[in-house]
């Protein structure tokens, strides 16, 4: 979710967006259509994060893809509209999320000394700059890990970090965490840190993270900014609501959309590109996604209606996925 940031402070940066997921937790709205082209707020999930890099001066950015990556292209182009050079890594076959990490590092034509990873399925408004800045020349850590504090850890990667913020203990989804730390998943990362990861299937999370934490050599940086995990239909829609409450809006309505004046839309809903909301239609706190179609006296409440799809006459749904 990326926030207001006119100015950027520090060096020009790259980055890789891990966005190879097969997004099953997302189904049926990520059969046809990779999730992290889901629209959110009225953009899809990967426009955010490509603004939000940008905001912070990371304006060289790989886009590492799987399934159906062939989608990515004719949606985001070369990336130029958010000011940022964007290009494509393809990963043939599952790799792992370190696998496609080290793939979308052979499209660079140099390795900066750190770079920023960011998993393709978040949307966070935290401080990019800060975490970078923590990547000095003075402390030379391999790993700086942006931190949140959530109620509980049991879906994610907890974290243990001592008051300087030096990592001691990582450990994926377990369901007895060791701290209410988790990885926020945003990273910067070492250069050699990717020389470090090996051929075949790796996981970041699992393999090289935890290696990474032993040699001491791995960083918090603590923050608990706007930030949501977009990994299931019911967090689209949620992350969707309070992204478009957090810009003032009560509703978002994209401008193509052709929505009937006595409809009501209302609650932080999204209404996405070449929708359209015919009469008598009440949507309540739910995403209208690009090209679906409302019907006379329908009822959508927290809900996500996926691109292209038709909600007949007088239908109502309640946290319905179509």
């Amino acid at each position: 979710m990326s926030r207001a940031v006119t100015r950027h402070r520090g060096s020009r940066g790259t980055a890789i967006v891990l966005a190879g997921g097969l997004g099953t937790r997302m189904h049926p709205l990520s059969a046809d259509r990779p999730k992290h082209l889901l629209e959110v707020a009225g953009e899809p999930v990967v426009v955010h994060q490509l603004r939000w890099l940008a905001a912070h001066g990371v304006v060289d950015v790989v886009l590492a893809t799987s399934h159906l990556g062939e989608q990515f292209g004719p949606v985001l182009g070369d990336g130029s509209r958010w000011g940022i050079r964007l290009t494509y890594s393809h990963e043939p076959t599952p790799a792992g999320t370190a696998g496609g990490l080290r793939l979308a590092a052979a499209a660079l034509t140099s390795l900066p000394e750190y770079l920023v990873v960011v998993n393709g399925d978040l949307l966070t408004s935290h401080d990019l700059t800060q975490q970078r800045l923590m990547a000095s020349p003075e402390s030379r850590p391999d790993a700086v890990l942006h931190l949140r504090t959530v109620p509980d850890a049991r879906a994610f990667g907890s974290v243990v970090a001592d008051g300087h913020g030096l990592v001691t203990r990582f450990v994926e989804k377990s369901p007895n965490p060791p701290s209410t730390e988790v990885n926020a998943g945003t990273y910067v990362l070492r250069r050699n840190v990717l020389a470090r990861i090996g051929d075949g299937v790796v996981s970041l999370e699992r393999d090289v993270l935890p290696s990474l934490v032993d040699s001491g050599r791995v960083v918090a940086y603590r923050e608990n900014a706007l930030w949501d995990d977009v990994g299931t239909p019911q967090a689209l829609v949620k992350a969707s609501v309070a992204l478009v409450r957090a810009s003032g809006r009560d509703v978002h309505v994209d401008r193509s959309a052709v929505v009937d004046p006595t409809a009501v839309i209302t609650d932080g809903s999204a209404v996405g590109p070449g929708t359209v909301v015919r009469a008598g239609a009440r949507i309540q706190g739910s995403v209208i996604m690009s090209g679906a179609v409302i019907g006379p006296g329908a009822d959508v409440t927290h809900s996500a209606v996926a691109p292209g799809a038709r909600v007949a006459a007088g239908t109502v749904l309640r946290g319905f996925v179509s």
